[in-house]
């Protein structure tokens, strides 16, 4: 299999930064004309898939709203990851893991194994019991040639207090933020010499309204990361501000959407997300 970060690269060349996030909220279940049930969450998600599908390179189920219907909501979770990589989506699966030792081990076959029945070509982790805790899990990332976005300055306002932190401890990196912190901890692998001069198969979350510079992620940083940037569409950024927000790491971005998106309904979501990617365009090409 080809490198995650070249199939990333490839998906943003040739559709752009637009990620489709799958997120089945009651209240759009409702609006769709489905239940609140492990069989309308399945149905929400495959239609998503379809209508992404030839429009967007990138969608983003969110974990949680599937496996709050149990057994049922994971075997739902299943069929629509299969289908979205099925139509040839780069699949980023939104669960924001994070544990130690065995446990992580548990989440990266999980969600990284090829074959496994919740197989998807990226995965959301939590650095915050430690970045090294993922040492493990982003090395089975890189044998498998699938990839991990790590949270590093998420676009929630209440994150801000612990991810501007300062670190310090004896290892001289006094006056680095704890973002900044996680991103040197966890980028250690897109600088080996395999992905020189490409995307690295580890990608940091940075939310598109974080002051980047007071969370200390410069372009430097960042180079040679893939970026997941929520915070677009209904959170308020908008595709033209893109990059202004991210510079030199603009077209490493992934903006993911979903509420805005998700709002046209089963009948104008197809539209909904050929207009969008078209802005996201527009905006890299000037």
């Amino acid at each position: 299999m080809t490198a995650f970060g070249a199939r990333l690269r490839a998906a943003l060349d040739a559709h752009g930064p637009l990620c489709v996030g799958i997120d089945p909220h009651e209240h759009l279940l409702r609006e769709w004309g489905l239940d609140a049930s492990a069989s309308g969450v399945r149905e929400f998600g495959l239609r998503a898939v379809e209508a992404a599908s030839g429009r967007a390179g990138i969608v983003k189920p969110q974990v949680a709203f599937f496996e709050r219907f149990g057994s049922a909501g994971f075997a739902a979770l299943e069929d629509v990851l299969a289908a979205a990589r099925e139509a040839g989506l780069l699949v980023i699966a939104d669960a924001k893991r994070g544990d130690i030792g065995s446990t992580m081990d548990g989440y990266a076959g999980a969600w990284l194994t090829p074959g496994s029945p919740l197989e998807a070509d990226a995965v959301t982790l939590s650095p915050y019991l430690g970045p090294d805790s993922l040492r493990a899990t982003l090395t089975t990332a890189v044998r498998y040639d699938k990839g991990a976005f790590v949270l590093a300055a998420t676009s929630n306002p209440e994150a801000f207090p612990l991810q501007s932190a300062q670190v310090v401890d004896v290892a001289a990196t006094d006056g680095q933020t704890v973002a900044e912190r996680v991103a040197r901890d966890v980028g250690w692998i897109n600088g080996s010499a395999a992905f020189a001069g490409g995307l690295g198969p580890v990608g940091l979350v940075v939310g598109a309204t974080v002051d980047r510079a007071a969370v200390g992620l410069s372009d430097e940083a960042l180079q040679g990361a893939p970026i997941l940037a929520p915070g677009f569409g209904a959170q308020g950024a908008s595709p033209e501000d893109l990059p202004a927000l991210f510079g030199a790491a603009a077209e490493n971005v992934v903006a993911s959407e979903s509420r805005s998106i998700l709002s046209a309904g089963a009948d104008g979501l197809a539209d909904r997300i050929a207009e969008r990617a078209e802005l996201y365009r527009e905006a890299l090409r000037g």
